[in-house]
Parts: structure tokens; sequence; C-alpha cells
């Protein structure tokens, strides 16, 4: 194994053959170090590297994060595809912006509350326990809250994003090939990530969720790309008026839905009624009632009178009549028809004529 020294730094540099002076010059001055894939198991003393400002670690055999003491100036450290299994001794570095751990044995995501300028930490693809996720330690989140604009934390099987929330600087996420299921907590984030640009969560099962893509969207309005893909403008602004209008729709049938419930309560204590709805351009008009023609008709029966002429001849009709009733009232009854032979009708009509009949 290769302990990272002063001298393998020389060698690296090519200044084997340079005086001593020189080399103390060089690494005084030097600001970016590549000691990339060295197999490089630990890190010794720096001490005289205080100007650096990257360093490249990557690809080794570097299994603790220490001696970094005198890296107060450097900005950009890459420690990915190491055997590191906790985030440690970070504090000297008062000016780390970029912090790459992807690629290790790293199960909690600690050690960063001391890193108050950190804008990106990159930790996907940790050599986690079977049946474990990646976890996140609540002291650290709350110190890289108003910092930490990128994340990276895809295939960690991280399965919620809640404790993540925090985060209220966050422009881009990328957690590919996790364990993200549940859209609700997805939503409950985006609403609490304002700065959000980009998300990629391309390869969890909830991209498999109906109108995925469309809810995001309509969520989170500051989004301009989602799992690679642009989001266009047109494409918000048709999904933010279908929105509208299904929450419109909504409202109106739960209205309805409760006006119905009052009349179905109200019914069980008051009689029903019924209303008739006035149309708002035709004035009512009062009912008239219909005629009785039977009535109308006796009426001007009664109030109608005959003619002189009929009038006369009535009252001599009556008359008569009278006469004939008085007279056979008064007349002696005669002898019996069937005695005489006289038959019942030239009896009746010598009665009304006052004529005898002959006798026989």
């Amino acid at each position: 194994m290769v302990r990272l020294t002063m001298d393998l730094i020389a060698k690296n540099a090519g200044h084997k053959n340079r005086s001593e002076e020189d080399f103390g010059q060089y690494v005084q001055k030097l600001t970016h170090l590549n000691l990339s894939d060295k197999n490089i198991d630990s890190i010794g003393d720096l001490s005289f590297c205080r100007n650096l400002r990257v360093l490249y670690l990557y690809d080794n055999q570097i299994n603790q994060i220490q001696n970094l003491d005198f890296a107060s100036n450097i900005t950009h450290l890459y420690l990915q595809n190491n055997r590191i299994s906790s985030i440690e001794n970070l504090s000297p570095l008062k000016k780390l912006e970029k912090l790459y751990l992807g690629g290790n044995y790293i199960t909690v995501v600690e050690g960063l509350d001391k890193v108050g300028e950190l804008r990106e930490l990159h930790i996907e693809s940790q050599h986690l326990p079977p049946g474990e996720k990646l976890l996140f330690d609540p002291v650290s989140l709350n110190s890289l809250a108003k910092s930490l604009s990128v994340l990276n934390i895809s295939n960690n099987n991280i399965d919620e994003l809640e404790e993540l929330a925090v985060l209220e600087n966050l422009s881009y996420l990328k957690a590919v090939d996790n364990q993200l299921k549940h859209m609700k907590d997805l939503e409950g984030v985006l609403k609490k990530w304002t700065k959000l640009r980009r998300i990629d969560l391309t390869g969890n099962p909830i991209c498999q969720k109906p109108k995925y893509k469309d809810r995001i969207i309509v969520q989170s309005l500051t989004l301009e790309s989602l799992d690679g893909k642009e989001i266009q403008e047109m494409e918000r602004r048709f999904l933010m008026n279908w929105k509208a209008s299904r929450a419109a729709r909504q409202k109106s049938n739960e209205r309805k839905t409760d006006e119905q419930a009052a009349k179905v309560e109200s019914s069980d204590f008051e009689v029903p009624y019924f209303t008739i709805p006035l149309h708002p351009s035709r004035p009512v008009k009062e009912k008239k009632e219909k005629p009785d023609f039977l009535d109308l008709a006796h009426k001007q029966k009664g109030e109608r009178k005959p003619p002189p002429r009929i009038r006369e001849r009535r009252s001599q009709v009556k008359t008569q009549a009278q006469d004939f009733i008085s007279y056979r009232c008064e007349a002696p009854k005669p002898e019996t028809p069937i005695s005489k032979g006289i038959q019942g009708d030239e009896v009746f009509s010598q009665a009304v004529t006052g004529t005898d009949t002959p006798s026989t």
C-alpha cells in the first residue's frame, strides 16, 4: 500500500532531481493536486500544501479521512471510489464547496455540521449492507440547509425524501435508482423546494405512477428539467389550466353534494314544498279561471225574454188547459162506455167539444 506524503507528491510532480528549496517553493504554490488511482490507502502529512484548492484522491484505497488540518483553502475534494466508511475530520475545511464521496462504504451522512459553505454533496452508490438504506443526520442537514444546492444520492435504497425538505436552497437533486414509491411524499417535498431547477428520479418505482410527470410539473413551478428532459413552458401552462378546471369541477360537485345532503336533512323536520323558477325576462301573468259554460247558459236563459206573440200563445194554451181541468172536475160522470157501446175516445171528444153523441 502507498501513503500520501510529500515524497509521493514530489515523485508525481517530477521534482525528484531538484533541490529541496525548489520543491518547497513548488508545493507552496501548488493549487491543484491529482493523485487519483495511485493505490493510496492513507493520507499523510501535507502541511506544506497550504495553498491547495483542489485535491483529487479518487479511485484509491483510502479508508479514513484524516490529516487535512492544513487544507483550510481547499474548495474541491474528490474522494469517490475508496473504502471510506465515515465522514469525519472535515471541520478544518472552512472553504469547502464541493465534496465527492460516491462509491464508498458510508451508511450515515454526518460530520458536516462544521462545513458551512458546502454547495455540492455527491454521495451516490454507497456499498450498503443488504436491505439497508443511506441515512441522514438531522444536525448535518440543518447545517447545510442554507448552503447546499446540489445533492446526488443515487443508488442508495432511499425510499423517502421528507427529511431532505430542510434543504431550502436545493436547485438540483439526483436520486436515480432508489426506492421512491409515494407520490404524496414527493409532492410535499417539492412544495418546500422553491428553488429547485432540476430533478432526476429515473429508475424509481414512482416513475411508473399514472401522470407522474404531469403531477411533478404542476407541483414545482420552478422546475426546468425532469429526468433529463427539458420542461416546455407551454406544457406547464396547459397542465396548470387542466389542474384548475379539475379543481373547479371537484368544488362544484362537493357543493352540490352538500346541498343535497342539507335538503335530505331538512326534509325530516319540515313539510316539503316546491318552488317554480321564474323567467327573469317574462312578467308573471295572473291565471284566469275558465268559465263554466253550463252556468252561463242557464244564466242567459233566465235573463232572455221570449217575443210577445210567443208569450200570448203560451198564455192561451195555459188558459185552455186550466179550463179543461176545471170542466173535468165539475162535469157529471158519464155512463159506462162499455154498457152503451161508446168508445173511450168518443167520450173524451165530447167532453172537449161540449156536444152529446147521438144515441144509437
